[in-house]
């Protein structure tokens, strides 16, 4: 899958990131790391020391969190970005 994002069940930014991914009909896979530690430290390798939710990529590249993601689709960088293999 091209998205993934590391959530939280509770986390508003998580909610965000993934209404706008919903509102561009973006499919993505979603890991949970409520409780899951060992998800937890993956994500945190992954996202270079990024420790908090959401931790989002596109193309195995890592874009950043909720902020980030809404910054790419402002600048209009985000289309581009998902369309590129």
């Amino acid at each position: 899958m091209a998205v993934e994002i590391y959530t939280k069940m509770t986390c508003g930014f998580c909610m965000r990131a993934k209404m706008l991914l919903d509102q561009k009909q973006v499919d993505y896979h979603e890991i949970k790391i409520d409780g899951d530690a060992d998800k937890r430290e993956e994500m945190i390798k992954r996202a270079n020391g990024g420790y908090t939710v959401p931790q989002i990529f596109i193309h195995d590249h890592h874009v950043g969190g909720c902020d980030d993601l809404f910054a790419l689709h402002a600048q209009g960088k985000l289309d581009n970005l998902l369309n590129n293999n």
